[in-house]
């Protein structure tokens, strides 16, 4: 029990903290839930939002799954974005991978890992369709952390294709979904440069009409 007490000792420090710099931080935020920012990233224990992006709780509303991805089964994914879009009005989606991502370096494999294989089924249809680009990258760490930008750009193209966000453009509601990747090595954010600000930016085939 040693282990959880000191989460728990950890916690009581933390408000106590909080309370002597601001004394009323914690009346305010039990009041409201304003973020701009909806972050859909992995699981992964290294890659906390808050503490990545250096903001307070309140400031972000958050998603994670193994290797964030944007499944149009997962209930709960479209639900986090049903409530983040249409009641908190958030301005940003951000999706956000890391390099060395687990669940994509076993996506390249043909181990299986049980239940979690189906899950990233979807990252081996990822992988084999961009298989010569990524077999022509000799170095295996190189080859890894393609796929997992691969892979984001892929779930920001997955987030826009939802029945929610392209509602939210038809409205006139600002929304702009963003893919970015944590290095591990160095803490450090990139954006990769994919974002889509409308339902003009993509192929015909997936835009709803009214």
């Amino acid at each position: 029990m040693h282990a959880l007490q000191q989460l728990l000792d950890n916690n009581r420090r933390w408000s106590a903290g909080r309370i002597a710099a601001d004394p009323g931080f914690f009346s305010r935020l039990v009041h409201q839930q304003t973020p701009q920012f909806l972050w859909i990233g992995c699981s992964d224990s290294r890659v906390s939002a808050n503490v990545i992006i250096g903001v307070d709780p309140g400031e972000v509303f958050v998603h994670r799954n193994v290797a964030n991805l944007m499944v149009h089964t997962d209930v709960n994914c479209l639900s986090v974005i049903q409530y983040a879009v249409d009641v908190l009005q958030v301005k940003h989606v951000i999706v956000c991978g890391h390099y060395g991502c687990g669940g994509v370096t076993a996506a390249m494999t043909n181990k299986s890992y049980g239940l979690i294989d189906n899950w990233l089924r979807y990252i081996k249809d990822l992988y084999r369709e961009h298989s010569a680009e990524l077999a022509a990258i000799d170095d295996a760490e190189a080859r890894n952390d393609r796929l997992c930008e691969l892979n984001v750009a892929r779930q920001v193209a997955n987030v826009c294709y939802t029945g929610v966000v392209q509602a939210a453009w038809r409205r006139g509601q600002p929304l702009a979904v963003h893919g970015w990747i944590y290095g591990l090595k160095d803490g450090i954010i990139e954006d990769l440069a994919v974002t889509i600000e409308n339902a003009d930016q993509l192929e015909a085939i997936y835009r709803f009409k009214a």
